[in-house]
């Protein structure tokens, strides 16, 4: 996505999830959880999705394990890697949430990538509901930023 605004602004919304549900519609409640043993910082997150009359939800908790805010493009940009991180002992799907955001034109340029290991959000229908999650979420970060 490219953005009107400048790099540190933009990365400012990406580089803690407590502020996601602002412009993410996917992510229904965040709260600061209890940080790793090695200090990393960790959040629990609802993911929720509607079809119709039915919603799907997940519930997991994200440890942010990188975090460079003045990241590929210098002073302003930054990467930001969050990663599941459970503690009850089983065995989970994995999720990766990795965001890049450059100085890019007279703007910037984030690039978010999101990996699911799980079969919960696959299959065409919830494809295009995640898909429609995205295309709203973008539009909404574009106006707090614009």
């Amino acid at each position: 996505m490219d953005a009107p605004c400048a790099p540190g602004r933009l990365f400012g919304l990406v580089d803690e999830l407590t502020g996601y549900p602002r412009w993410m519609p996917l992510a229904h409640r965040v709260e600061l959880a209890e940080a790793d043993p090695d200090g990393q910082p960790a959040w629990e997150i609802e993911l929720r999705a509607r079809l119709g009359p039915f919603a799907r939800s997940k519930r997991l908790r994200m440890v942010r394990t990188v975090h460079e805010p003045d990241g590929p493009s210098g002073p302003g940009g930054g990467r930001v890697r969050y990663e599941r991180s459970e503690h009850d002992g089983r065995s989970h799907s994995p999720w990766v949430l990795d965001a890049t955001v450059i100085a890019h034109g007279p703007g910037s340029r984030l690039e978010m990538v999101l990996h699911y290991g799980g079969a919960l959000w696959t299959g065409g229908v919830m494809e295009k509901v995640l898909a429609d999650q995205i295309v709203a979420g973008r539009e909404r970060l574009l106006e707090l930023v614009g």
